[in-house]
């Protein structure tokens, strides 16, 4: 079926580098499509848990089916030896995981298992120190059985290695599964995993969710542990990453932080504030604001899905309140400057001494090509930092000021994750729509609501573009170009309103008419 032959490797491990281009379909998410891995977390979980599918058939299932559909790391001998293990378990020693087949983004990484971070110069390097998240999720009694791919440098919106080359979208293979979190959400989309785990730093989760499809949440940063992650820059704390679920379904996303939290991780982890995942009851009437498609917005979405999503919600009942995005362009300089406060030094290193080059459309564009990228002093940085926290306050007072007149502030922000749907490859560099809520710090989860429809999506012939970046994308679009591309939408909440902005994500889910 043209692929390539699999490459062993130490650890019991087997690397699928996929299908050749040109034997697959544009959508490669039908391919050897399983009954077994068309479940979503609760029902699986329920299947396993009545005997109806033991720990290993379950296990052996997705193995085959993410063997199929992304590239990816399989880990074989060790999901299949755990598998056996849980099968022997008696019922009152199960954890409320059990048999759960789990995908890992490659940097978040296992203990015994090499991790290259996306840098050539780590290929063979063994983890070092606990991984405290994958800990929990093993007492819970998952399978992690695969990890999946990552850009150079973890910090692109699209996923491309010198490692693994280009991972593409199984919606579209012309368009990105996005990044850095792009082999997750590949693999989900062909439903090679329905519950994997990625990190967000400037849209890693949310944008790959809402390019194949998916569902994707970045919660508030200090609710899920770090510790094990590989990074050039693990130490800057100006903007903090975040790890959070990706899965195929809303119940999957909800489910990992609920049972991931009521295992109290702040007890080992005491950098994690130790707050567990509380009930909340949401306002007889939810009120929103909308961004995308206004006259305020910074770029135009390029299709017609923001305008069709904003009809169901009112006809819903749910209050909808244009949003005028105040200093979004200042967010984005303050942001590009701290994530690399020594202008990207380290990570040149690295990749100098892994022999490779940077990737001209994604690391050299973000370092090299980017007058917010400098080494900067002491002094400079308190500066910057000053900078964000002033910009932080400004936007809590914005925020705030949407309840002067009825003293109900705004519940959510409803807005697109990007200018339009998934990009052709080596476009995504408009990053504002999902790195303005991680400088904040403000919770976001992306939900799938459509497919680009040809015969509704038009582009206007006579729409002005607003600036150089809103001109590059609405040129970008060409009807024939994202058949069956999928259209996700976001919705942020403020910082640790992570158990609110899920429940809202239901509301607006059947608001939509979706179950």
């Amino acid at each position: 079926m043209g692929l390539a032959a699999p490459k062993k490797s130490k650890m019991g491990l087997t690397r699928i580098f996929g299908f050749k281009s040109e034997t697959l379909p544009k959508n490669a998410t039908e391919i050897a499509n399983s009954v077994l891995t068309s479940y979503d977390v609760p029902e699986l979980l329920q299947a396993i848990c009545s005997k109806e599918y033991s720990c290993e058939t379950v296990t052996r299932a997705f193995l085959r089916r993410a063997a199929l559909g992304a590239e990816i790391e399989l880990l074989p001998s060790l999901a299949i030896a755990r598998a056996k293990y849980l099968d022997s378990l008696a019922p009152t020693e199960r954890g409320p995981f059990h048999g759960l087949p789990i995908s890992i983004k490659e940097h978040r990484s296992m203990e015994g298992l090499t991790n290259n971070g996306g840098y050539v110069a780590w290929i063979g390097k063994l983890q070092e120190g606990r991984c405290s998240t994958q800990e929990v999720l093993l007492e819970e009694g998952a399978v992690l059985y695969a990890r999946t791919t990552q850009p150079q440098a973890i910090m692109h919106l699209e996923s491309s290695t010198n490692i693994y080359g280009v991972t593409t979208n199984p919606r579209n293979t012309d368009l990105t599964c996005g990044g850095s979190s792009g082999g997750e959400s590949a693999l989900i989309a062909c439903r090679g995993s329905i519950l994997g785990m990625g990190g967000d730093i400037g849209g890693s989760i949310r944008c790959p969710a809402a390019n194949a499809g998916n569902y994707g949440f970045k919660p508030t940063p200090g609710r899920i542990g770090k510790l094990g992650s590989r990074a050039a820059v693990s130490g800057q704390e100006g903007v903090i990453p975040t790890r959070g679920p990706m899965a195929s379904s809303r119940s999957g996303t909800s489910l990992f932080m609920e049972r991931y939290l009521s295992y109290e991780p702040w007890i080992k982890d005491d950098y994690l504030v130790p707050i567990p995942w509380r009930p909340v009851t949401l306002p007889p009437r939810l009120k929103s604001q909308s961004c995308g498609q206004t006259k305020s917005s910074l770029l135009t979405h390029h299709l017609e899905t923001p305008k069709e999503v904003a009809k169901s919600l009112l006809e819903a009942g749910i209050e909808l309140v244009d949003w005028k995005p105040e200093g979004h362009d200042e967010c984005w300089d303050i942001t590009q400057a701290l994530y690399y406060e020594d202008g990207g030094k380290q990570v040149e290193k690295l990749i100098a001494d892994g022999g490779e080059e940077m990737l001209v459309l994604f690391t050299k564009w973000l370092i090299k090509d980017n007058k917010n990228v400098k080494y900067r002093t002491m002094e400079e940085i308190w500066d910057l930092k000053g900078r964000r926290n002033a910009y932080r306050l400004k936007y809590n007072k914005l925020w705030l000021s949407t309840g002067e007149k009825d003293n109900h502030p705004v519940d959510a922000i409803l807005c697109p994750s990007g200018p339009g749907a998934a990009p052709p490859h080596g476009n995504a560099k408009y990053w504002n729509y999902t790195s303005q809520w991680n400088l904040l710090e403000y919770p976001g989860v992306v939900l799938p609501v459509t497919f680009a429809e040809q015969e509704l999506d038009l582009n206007d012939k006579s729409y002005v573009p607003r600036n150089k970046q809103d001109r590059f994308h609405w040129e970008l679009y060409e009807k024939d170009r994202y058949v069956e591309a999928p259209v996700g939408l976001q919705i942020v909440t403020r910082r640790f309103e992570d158990e609110k902005c899920l429940a809202i994500l239901e509301v607006m889910e059947r608001a939509m008419g979706h179950q």
